[in-house]
Order: C-alpha cells, then sequence, then structure tokens
C-alpha cells in the first residue's frame, strides 16, 4: 500500500460541486434513467471500473460513498473527486468508447444504478435536460483531469519533432496526460532506468505499465480506446474526410438522411473549431460554447444516427473507378465509396522567423487550449495574429497568465478581427496590444525567453519577454494528395461548383448531362465543404451549413446512379425506389 493509501484516516467527504463537474440527479432525474439500467448492491473495497481498461457502464450511486482515484495502488495515488446519493461516476471518455483514466472504490457500501453505455449514449442525445447535464459534467471533468496530469505520461525530449507529434495527438484528442521533457526534468532518467528504455528509444508514452517506444498515433489511439481504423469498413455510401465543424454537420445530415456514412480525419475531430477556447458568435448559443463542447455533442449526435467515426486515419490517395472511388490511406487500407466528401479544413501557418524550430512543441503553439494554458501558468507569453483565433485565444490565455503581448501585422484591429472580440481585447488589462509589428528572432538558452519584434512601419527594433508564443496567422489547406485528381486554386484550395465547371473535362461530365453543382469538384460526386473549399466563408455556422447542403447535393448525384446497395460490416443500406432524397429526420 502507498503513502497516499496509508494517510487516508480521516472520513472521505464528499467533494462539492465547485465546477458544475459533479452536479446531484434530481429523484425525477433518476426515474428516467432507472427503465434502462440495473439495480446493484455495492461492498467496501469494490472497484467499480479501474485505470486503463474500458468503461463497461454509466453508474448512479443510489446509496454509499464512492471515491474516484488517479493512478490506484500507483507511486501517484492521489484522490480526484468523492460521490455520495444522486452523484453519477465517469467522465467523457464513457460517451467515446475510451479506456478510463482513473478508477472509482467504494468507501461505504450502498447501491448503484448501472446503465448499459449505448443507453447511456441515446439518452444523452434524446433527453436534453438529463443530457445536457451529463454531458456537460463530463466536459468539465475532463478539464480537470487535464488539468490535474492525469492520464498517460509522455517521456521525449523538447526538441524531438516524434515528442511535439505525440503532444499535438494528445491535446487535439484532449486527452489526460503529462510530458516529462527529458532535457529539463531532473528524475526524466531515473524513471527511463524503471521501465529498461534507452535514451535512443524515446519518446515513450506510458501507461499502467505499458511502454510504448515511440508509438505512431494509431498505436496510441489503440491503448486509449480512440476509434481506431478497422479492416471491417471497405464499402460506404458517403465518405466524408476530415472532422471539423463541416464534415461533422455532412456526417449528421448523411447518417441521419439513411446514408452509410463514414467519417475520417488523421488527428482528431474538431478541426481548428476544436482548438477553440470560445465561440460566441454561432447561432444558438448567445452565451457562447468552447470548440471543444461544440464538437464533442456534434460527435455524439453523428453516432446517433449511426455514422461510423475513425481517428485517426490518414487519406494518402483518391482514385476514380467505375462510377465509383476508392481512397487509400496511410496504413496500406483502402474504402470504396460512391461518394466522397473533402471537409480537410486548413491547417495553421507557421511562424517563420529565425531560431524559431528549436522552441516548436516546447515553447510555440498554434493552438490555445486549456493544455497549452496549464503549461505556461503564470508566465509572459505572447499570441502573433489579427484574426478571430488569435483574438478568442489571447483573451482565453489571459485567464492564466500574467500579461499577454497580442502582436498584429496590421495597423487596426478592426480588419480582421469580429468587433465583438476588440472590444473585449482592448478593455482587457492584461493584454497589450502592438499593432504594425512582427516578430523578426526568437532567443532563448534550451527555453524561449525573449521575441525581438519590428515596428513595421518606424522600422523600430526591440526585444520583449516572451516564455511562450502563440501563433495564430492564417492557414494552408491538406491538398497535396489530392492535386493531381480534383482541381486547386493557386493557393490549394479545392475549386467548386462555376470555377470547378470552369476547369472540368468534358468528357467526363458530358454523358452525366449536368455542370458540377455548387459544392462539387471536377470529379463528379466528390465535394468539397467548409475551409478547404476556395472562396468559402471561414466561419464555424458557414462550415456546418455546407455540410447539410453536401448531403443534398449527394442525394441528387446519386440519383442518377440508380439503386445503390451498400454495406458496411453488417450495416446495409438499400435506396427505396420512388423515395424522394433527403426525406430523413435531417431534412426537418
Amino acid at each position: 500500500m502507498n503513502a497516499a493509501a496509508e494517510g487516508r484516516d480521516e472520513l472521505l467527504t464528499e467533494t462539492p460541486d465547485q465546477f458544475g463537474a459533479y452536479p446531484k440527479l434530481t429523484p425525477e432525474q433518476i426515474e428516467v434513467l432507472k427503465p434502462h439500467g440495473r439495480k446493484r448492491p455495492t461492498s467496501e473495497g469494490a472497484v467499480l471500473f479501474r485505470e486503463g481498461e474500458p468503461f463497461g457502464e454509466f453508474l448512479v450511486v443510489l446509496a454509499g460513498l464512492v471515491e474516484v482515484v488517479h493512478d490506484y495502488e500507483g507511486p501517484d495515488e492521489r484522490t480526484v473527486a468523492v460521490h455520495g446519493p444522486g452523484r453519477f461516476l465517469g467522465e467523457l471518455g464513457l460517451l467515446e468508447g475510451q479506456a478510463a483514466f482513473y478508477s472509482a472504490i467504494v468507501r461505504e457500501p450502498g447501491e448503484v444504478l448501472a446503465v448499459p453505455v449505448d443507453r447511456l449514449r441515446a439518452i444523452v442525445a434524446g433527453d436534453p435536460v438529463v443530457g445536457d447535464l451529463i454531458l456537460r459534467a463530463y466536459l468539465g471533468r475532463r478539464a480537470l483531469l487535464i488539468g490535474l496530469g492525469a492520464g498517460f505520461r509522455i517521456l521525449g525530449s523538447c526538441y524531438s519533432p516524434d515528442t511535439r507529434r505525440l503532444r499535438e495527438f494528445a491535446a487535439r484528442n484532449r486527452l489526460p496526460h503529462r510530458w516529462i521533457d527529458l532535457e529539463r526534468d531532473k528524475d526524466a532518467e531515473e524513471l527511463l532506468r524503471r521501465f529498461g528504455v534507452r535514451p535512443e528509444e524515446t519518446p515513450v508514452v506510458i501507461w499502467k505499465g505499458e511502454v510504448l517506444r515511440n508509438p505512431g498515433n494509431a498505436e496510441l489511439a489503440r491503448v486509449i480506446g480512440l476509434p481506431a481504423p478497422s479492416s471491417e469498413v471497405t464499402q460506404c455510401d458517403v465518405l466524408v474526410i476530415g472532422a471539423g465543424p463541416a464534415g461533422l454537420a455532412t456526417s449528421v445530415y448523411g447518417a441521419s438522411d439513411g446514408l452509410v456514412t463514414v467519417t475520417v480525419d488523421g488527428v482528431a475531430a474538431g478541426g481548428q473549431a476544436g482548438t477553440s477556447s470560445r465561440i460566441e458568435n454561432y447561432l444558438g448559443f448567445p452565451s457562447g460554447i468552447s470548440g471543444a463542447e461544440l464538437i464533442e455533442r456534434s460527435v455524439l449526435q453523428a453516432h446517433k444516427f449511426g455514422a461510423r467515426l475513425t481517428i485517426p486515419a490518414e487519406a494518402t490517395g483518391l482514385e476514380a473507378c467505375d462510377g465509383h472511388y476508392v481512397v487509400a490511406f496511410a496504413d496500406g487500407t483502402t474504402i470504396e465509396t460512391s461518394t466522397v466528401v473533402l471537409a480537410l479544413g486548413a491547417r495553421f501557418r507557421r511562424l517563420r522567423v529565425p531560431g524559431i524550430e528549436r522552441f516548436e512543441g516546447s515553447c510555440v503553439y498554434y493552438a490555445a487550449t486549456l493544455h497549452e494554458a496549464h503549461m505556461c501558468r503564470t508566465d509572459p507569453i505572447a499570441v502573433v495574429g489579427g484574426g478571430n483565433s488569435a483574438g478568442q485565444g489571447v483573451l482565453f490565455l489571459s485567464r492564466y497568465v500574467a500579461h499577454t503581448h497580442l502582436i498584429v501585422r496590421g495597423g487596426d484591429l478592426n480588419q480582421d478581427m469580429s468587433r465583438y472580440l476588440v472590444d473585449q481585447v482592448e478593455r482587457n488589462p492584461k493584454i497589450t496590444v502592438l499593432v504594425n509589428s512582427e516578430v523578426i528572432e526568437t532567443r532563448g538558452d534550451g527555453v524561449l525567453e525573449t521575441l525581438v519584434v519590428r515596428n513595421n512601419v518606424s522600422g523600430e527594433v526591440h526585444e520583449i519577454q516572451g516564455r511562450a508564443l502563440f501563433v495564430f496567422i492564417g492557414a494552408a489547406p491538406p491538398t497535396d494528395w489530392v492535386k493531381d485528381v480534383i482541381a486547386l486554386d493557386d493557393e490549394g484550395f479545392v475549386l467548386t461548383g462555376p470555377d470547378a465547371q470552369a476547369r472540368a473535362e468534358a468528357g467526363e461530365w458530358a454523358p452525366l448531362g449536368r455542370a458540377p453543382m455548387l459544392l462539387e469538384t471536377t470529379r463528379p460526386g466528390v465535394f468539397a465543404v467548409g475551409d478547404v473549399r476556395s472562396g468559402s466563408v471561414k466561419r464555424v455556422a458557414s462550415a456546418a451549413g455546407e455540410g447539410a447542403i453536401a448531403v443534398r447535393l449527394v442525394h441528387e448525384h446519386q440519383a442518377q446512379e440508380g439503386n445503390l446497395v451498400r454495406t458496411v460490416s453488417s450495416v446495409e443500406y438499400r435506396r427505396v425506389p420512388g423515395q424522394q432524397p433527403g426525406a430523413g429526420p435531417s431534412s426537418q
């Protein structure tokens, strides 16, 4: 027994609900859940679920006391929360099929209500009151876990590209973890020796005694329980490539219309929107909504209608074959589909200044989430950019750091930033705005210490302190893998509609008797939505709208191909003769 367990002499008391992460269900809400589960007695010391193992059930404490513990029976054991009657257990991983990031131990015997996870998903998606309560609590618990440094450990050098890759994958998927920098942590070498890892085998991921030596993203996803690629999925009606707002909207509307829909993403669900601390101009959320919450709700909604989401799955090739398409992936698998929707989004542009490569992954970031905020703590930081992403990021970070410089190349914040953000930035005493300014050099011995900034009007050069640098200077489309198959504009964005028609091959479209539709590319049945599309409006609402429109266009395209039969595992879809496209739930 470890020291933490030996020292637990005082009577455990229920954790107060200070952050909305530990609400109590009302008796009426428990009655709603009872038909979906079964009551089960609990005995003192029983382990209801264990860290590193998949959740089996959603548990409501009816009587007794349950302690939630991180690293149970391990060297770093600590109490996360204590739950009494009316509280429910679990966190976001339960809904998403991930392994548990902590254990639950019965400290006072009693009774629980056990609801199967698939039943819970249906309740969360269908009951606006109980569903919202559970989802908000689970999102809050995930944020608290990330702040605690719970979950798996990544051991690697801040100078290693693979360390940066693993940390980005974990952060983008909002996975609780702790990074141990081999360059700065004195205990890291001892930890490597304990697990028999040589320095050249790093970075490594350690969780529940398992050591992964420089794992790929797919291997890490397998251990954590993310919906990794499966060789069972070989055919579908709609293959959506990219799981940002545009891709998830396509998934929801496609699956709700009865189309067999598969959605893949090479890194994480959410795209750039998923890294946004708060979206305040999205219709229907007057007080704003975090990007993480918006994406989690969208993923649950897609699952509700039967869409299949696979992460990570990096598409590498697109080939036309006998009236349909075959998409190849980095792991060697392929999927055959009658239609493709490219929702690739765009990747953050990297800042190109002398010396910055040394700090990328350790002090230079391209997203501002809770993970990065806790990495910075109270250090002074700087944010580069003048658009909405920069505005949202600097406001979020100002809650965690002592002072922030916002460095803007243009002379007016109003040029590219929404007025509501400009007002908040200008009123914030912890933010200093430097307009007409550019970072021309980064300096530091091992860690970032100062930034060299030049005024592009006066030419004046000066230094500012900055232990971390956040960069939001626009994005570039990840379309290299399709540039030989569909037409792109000069910046690499996908041409659609009338723009595509000008570049389309007449011989391919003549048999169809039509030109490319609004969101269709130079290939029939291949559509592009959201930020990757040339000329699109770079807004979350616009991306979601295009995803919905794309499904209608998919129906119109498939109507010309006759009745289709597509199979995904044991799921088969047949279009009923005479049925109108879009006659499913999404047409409402």
